[in-house]
């Protein structure tokens, strides 16, 4: 630890010795750490906060080798000062109460080494909360001021600081429903989502999200509501601990929005493909990014805006503690996925009428763009890793650059050209990390990895499964024992089977056939180690997978439940499912 007297030689050593031993550095973590804390300094106590940083950058290095494991959580200081945080060698750093960024390396066995230095080094600027949050989506630009070129050691850097020790993994849970006129089944207007959203923060404390003048979502906390480009209401729910808690934030949610919505004559729809409409009936919503897509899908895929306006989804959020974590957690979801699809299978109807798949919306992603979406075989790869899915997402077409509040289209390019500064939309400007975070965004494989893993595959649906895809996914990834098993189970998958469930199951759900028996066979197997991963939890979560339990046992997926009531009780009009699958 550094003390007042060694003050002199502290300043001499961080601007004589600190920044080359660290260049030197084989690490390619470390690398985007030095270019972190290097990146300003305001006078001396700046410098003398540096060499703990280096000091503990020098330890984490000796202590833990090539490791990626970075984990920041941002908060600020007593004095006001945003700083970042942690603890080195259990040596505890300056107490901060409010807000503070710490970074730590750290393995499964949750050994681990943080170093603190101020906020502004990362190139954040705190901002008071007002009640409104302008141009929040993306992150606004001035979150992230980029005074020198990005490496791919800092894309590298960026996936590998969602590394977290398992007590601080989380569950999140994301889930979009249609919006629709009870008397007329009309879909929602922006006007009236307008309406909704100011009254669910009116009635219900949400900071409001505007572009332009325009509301497009609520913020309040970690939650934050936001609009799909058909006018789709999604939640972002929070990062909790339990299922428990992600239910209960789910019927909080549905309360929230029903108490405002049923006023206006409003009500929502639980299932994974707009039923009864096409797309000129769907109302456009006013955003940026929106627009730019509209114009980009039909060139790249004859079903892209099906995708955008026509689809719901519910998707769970998943945390990693290391680059090895990551790999198994990735592969083990993407082998999985195809089943995930078919218990959640909700969508066989297309503008009144069956449309042969018991998965519309898993179908449409197979025609939407073949750069960004998929089942990304080069994760079952030995040499993939953090850097193998920045190379893949660096020549992934961009949609957008977000400036000066507004969106350019820079379709067609990649970040690999903007990284060289050879956009032409904006001629010799340079990306920052914000821009990477919103181009990792627009790729949309099974599973997609950011700071965390997305699990994709499952159709929207009504209340009762959207607490049951992540008891799916957590009893599955959070798991040891359950993890291990199913990466056993999928080890001598080829590559040409998994394509081949990815590509039937939309039609043929768990009656897909799989080497000498169905996919439902599969599914029982996974269920049970799903069931067992909850349980050995040791938070009686298990109940929550009842919904996927009776899918397993029937070999029946909802959306031939509501098949047969259309041939049956409904007469054959969809008309009904408004009612059975309202919210």
């Amino acid at each position: 630890m550094c003390t007042r007297q060694q003050k002199p030689l502290i300043i001499f050593h961080m601007a004589h010795g600190i920044r080359t031993s660290l260049l030197t550095a084989t690490s390619r973590a470390s690398t985007f750490l030095l270019r972190i804390f290097l990146h300003k300094h305001q006078g001396i106590m700046d410098l003398a906060q540096a060499c703990l940083n280096a000091i503990a950058c020098m330890i984490w290095l000796s202590d833990t080798g090539s490791s990626y494991c970075i984990r920041s959580d941002i908060t600020q200081g007593r004095t006001g000062q945003n700083v970042a945080f942690g603890v080195v060698n259990n040596v505890a750093a300056p107490t901060m109460k409010e807000k503070s960024v710490g970074f730590f390396s750290l393995s499964c066995n949750n050994e681990k080494v943080a170093w603190k230095f101020p906020l502004e080094t990362l190139g954040f600027r705190g901002k008071r909360r007002n009640g409104v949050i302008v141009a929040a989506s993306p992150p606004t630009e001035d979150a992230v001021v980029a005074t020198e070129p990005l490496t791919k050691e800092d894309l590298v850097g960026y996936l590998a600081s969602g590394c977290k020790p398992k007590e601080n993994w989380r569950i999140g849970t994301e889930h979009e429903k249609f919006g629709f006129e009870i008397k007329t089944l009309q879909p929602m207007k922006y006007e009236q989502i307008a309406e909704l959203l100011n009254g669910i923060s009116e009635r219900f404390d949400w900071d409001k999200v505007m572009e332009g003048d325009k509301i497009i979502g609520l913020k309040q906390g970690k939650q934050s509501i936001s609009l799909e480009p058909g006018g789709q209401f999604e939640l972002s729910g929070a990062p909790v601990e339990t299922l428990h808690q992600t239910c209960a934030e789910v019927n909080s949610h549905l309360y929230q929005v029903k108490a405002v919505a049923e006023e206006m004559g409003i009500g929502f729809l639980g299932i994974g493909f707009q039923p009864k409409l096409g797309i000129k009936d769907i109302p456009v919503m006013p955003k940026g990014r929106y627009e730019i897509m509209r114009n980009y899908m039909p060139k790249v895929g004859s079903l892209g805006l099906d995708m955008m306006f026509r689809t719901c989804t519910v998707q769970v959020n998943l945390d990693f503690c290391s680059e090895a974590d990551m790999i198994r957690k990735f592969r083990a979801g993407l082998a999985l996925q195809p089943i995930a699809t078919a218990l959640f299978a909700n969508s066989p109807f297309t503008e009144g009428k069956p449309n042969g798949y018991l998965s519309m919306r898993s179908q449409i992603w197979t025609d939407t763009d073949k750069d960004r979406t998929g089942m990304l075989p080069f994760v079952f790869d030995n040499s993939f890793g953090f850097e193998q899915y920045v190379d893949y997402a660096l020549d992934v077409p961009m949609y957008f650059v977000y400036r000066k509040k507004k969106y350019i289209d820079c379709t067609g390019m990649t970040f690999r050209d903007f990284m060289a500064g050879n956009l032409p939309c904006i001629p010799g400007e340079l990306p920052n990390l914000n821009d990477w975070e919103n181009h990792l965004t627009t790729i949309f494989p099974e599973v997609r990895l950011k700071r965390y893993l997305e699990m994709r595959g499952a159709d929207g649906g009504p209340w009762r499964r959207l607490c049951a895809l992540p008891a799916f996914w957590v009893g599955l990834l959070y798991d040891e024992v359950s993890l291990q098993s199913i990466l056993d189970m999928t080890a001598d998958w080829t590559p040409e089977e998994r394509q081949v469930l990815r590509d039937k199951v939309p039609k043929t759900g768990l009656k897909t056939p799989f080497r000498d028996g169905l996919l439902w066979h599969v599914a029982e197997d996974v269920l049970k180690l799903a069931k067992d991963g909850l349980e050995r939890r040791g938070f009686k979560e298990s109940g929550f997978l009842n919904e996927v339990a009776e899918v397993v046992r029937t070999g029946e997926t909802p959306a031939e439940k509501l098949l047969e009531l259309y041939k049956g009780k409904w007469g054959q009009s969809v008309d009904p499912v408004f009612e059975e699958l309202l919210y």
